[in-house]
C-alpha cells in the first residue's frame, strides 16, 4: 500500500484526538501544576541537602521541566490498539486488509503523537511563566531532539511487545503497568539516572528505559558532553534495532497464532 494511506491514517487519529478539546485543555493545565509542584519539590530537596556536581537547581528544574514536556509525547501509546482488537476479535479482520498492519499501528499513533507535541508549546509558554528553562545551543538542540527520535523509537517497540503479549494472554493491563512504574522510576523521568550510585547507576543506565528519557535529557543539560553523544546514539539505536527485531518476530508468531486459532 502506498505511503498516502499511512499519512492518512496518521491524520484521521490527529482529527479524532482533537475532538476531545476539554481533555485537551485539562492536559495542559495538569502539566503546568506539575511543572508548579516539580519546582517547589527540587527547590525544597536541593535547599536541605549539598548541590549535586554538575547539576545546580535551575539545571535540574529545566530537566523536570523538558522531561514532562517529552511525556506528552512518549505516553501516547497508538499500540494499545492491538490489545483492543484482539480482546474485539477484529484483529484478525486487520490481518486480512492490504496494509501492514504494525505500520498502521505506527500512523495511528503518530496522528495522536503530533497533537500532543502541539500541546508542548501552549505548555512551555505557560511553564516558562512559573520556572526558568535553559535553553542550550542549537547544536546540543540538535543532538536532543535526534536523541529524542531514537527514544520515541525505543518507546514504540516496547510498547507495541506490551501490547502484542494480547494474542496469548488477551489482557495486558497488569504487566503494562508493572513496566510503566518501572520506565517511570528507570528511565530518568522522574530522578535524573546520575542520582543513583555505584553499581546501582551503572546498572540503570544499561537497561533500555534510559535511552527513552535519560539520554536526550542528559544532552539537553549538558551532563553528557559533545565528544561522546556518538557512543550515546549508537546505544540508542542498538537498542531500536534489537527490539524492533524483536517486535517483528512476536508479530509474525502472533500473526500465526490468529490464523491457527480461525483455522
Amino acid at each position: 500500500m502506498a505511503a498516502g494511506a499511512y499519512v492518512e491514517f496518521a491524520r484521521k487519529a490527529f482529527a479524532r484526538e482533537a475532538t476531545y478539546r476539554m481533555e485537551v485543555f485539562t492536559l495542559v493545565g495538569s502539566l503546568i501544576l506539575r511543572v508548579y509542584l516539580l519546582r517547589s519539590l527540587w527547590t525544597a530537596l536541593y535547599a536541605q541537602n549539598a548541590e549535586p556536581p554538575g547539576l545546580p537547581l535551575h539545571s535540574m528544574i529545566t530537566y523536570a521541566t523538558v522531561a514532562l514536556l517529552m511525556s506528552l509525547v512518549l505516553e501516547v501509546d497508538g499500540t494499545r490498539l492491538i490489545r483492543e482488537r484482539v480482546r474485539e476479535g477484529t484483529i484478525a479482520t486487520d490481518l486480512m486488509k492490504p496494509i501492514s498492519v504494525p505500520i498502521y499501528f505506527f500512523s495511528d499513533g503518530l496522528g495522536q503523537t503530533l497533537l500532543h507535541a502541539l500541546l508542548i508549546v501552549p505548555s512551555l509558554l505557560f511553564a516558562l511563566l512559573l520556572v526558568h528553562v535553559d535553553v542550550p545551543p542549537p547544536q546540543t538542540l540538535a543532538a536532543f531532539a535526534f536523541a529524542f527520535l531514537l527514544g520515541y523509537g525505543v518507546n514504540f517497540f516496547i510498547n507495541f511487545l506490551m501490547n502484542s503479549v494480547a494474542f496469548w494472554t488477551l489482557e495486558t493491563f497488569a504487566m503494562q503497568l508493572i513496566v510503566r512504574w518501572g520506565s517511570d522510576l528507570l528511565s530518568g523521568q522522574i530522578i535524573p539516572l546520575m542520582f543513583f550510585p555505584g553499581a546501582l547507576g551503572r546498572f540503570v543506565f544499561a537497561l533500555p528505559f534510559a535511552a527513552v528519557y535519560s539520554t536526550p535529557l542528559l544532552i539537553y543539560v549538558g551532563i553528557i558532553p559533545a565528544s561522546q553523544w556518538p557512543r550515546y546514539f549508537f546505544i540508542q539505536a542498538c537498542w531500536l534495532a534489537s527490539f524492533g527485531l524483536l517486535s517483528l518476530w512476536v508479530w509474525t508468531a502472533a500473526s500465526r497464532r490468529i490464523v491457527v486459532q480461525g483455522g
